[in-house]
């Protein structure tokens, strides 16, 4: 059941998922940019997530709550996450943060996370360019966030060819890559892959998983 959370501009819906008496590490998820945060990805990152022992966070953007479909600007995008953040680490504190998302969630977390102290990063697709358009690259300001950053990413991604990555996290001494095979912007498969999607996912979860156990060992 989702929460209402009061941020500039208005309120938005929160989600909490897993056991926040256990939980060890706190992960806040945005959504990507043409879906909310009940998405199918999304609930199936955050129940899995949250079954895996962290406490996973999921909110809309205000222009997704207020049923609009254009993304609000990055400003407005970015003080919102930082509100929810803002919001979480009081009602969490103590517990490693680690903040991110699907898309254009995972991008927005990226600009938060230069100017927020955060424990990680965790991106979903990352959307390095648009499909096709390499000359508007999205990675400038990676430089700048000090924090480990994981990215999941799909070989059949076009927002994020995994030879264009390579040379990205080049220059980012934290940085951490899974291969989804097969998977496309949201890590589907095809039928010839011979698993299922489902069965992607699950392996995207168990990485995120692992990368976040190993990233609290060292916090």
């Amino acid at each position: 059941m989702a929460d209402s959370l009061a941020v500039s501009g208005g309120d938005i819906s929160l989600v909490l998922t897993g056991d926040r008496a256990s939980a060890q590490t706190l992960v806040v998820l945005g959504h990507g940019a043409g879906s909310g945060l009940d998405s199918e990805f999304m609930a199936f990152f955050a129940e899995r997530l949250g079954a895996a022992g962290l406490v996973v966070a999921r909110f809309n953007f205000l222009y997704m709550e207020q049923g609009r479909k254009v993304p609000d600007r990055q400003p407005v995008l970015e003080r919102t996450y930082r509100e929810v953040v803002e919001h979480l680490t009081k009602s969490h504190a103590g517990l490693p943060l680690v903040i991110g998302g699907k898309s254009m969630g995972g991008r927005i977390a990226s600009h938060v996370a230069t100017t927020t102290s955060v424990d990680g990063l965790v991106f979903l697709g990352y959307p390095l360019h648009p499909p096709g358009r390499p000359d508007r690259m999205r990675d400038a300001h990676l430089s700048d966030v000090k924090a480990p950053m994981l990215f999941v990413e799909g070989t059949r991604d076009p927002f994020c060819p995994l030879d264009t990555l390579e040379s990205v996290r080049a220059r980012l001494p934290h940085s951490s890559l899974v291969i989804i095979e097969d998977g496309d912007h949201s890590f589907k498969v095809r039928k010839s892959s011979g698993r299922s999607t489902q069965d992607a996912w699950v392996e995207a979860v168990s990485a995120i998983a692992s990368w976040v156990k190993q990233l609290r060992a060292a916090v």
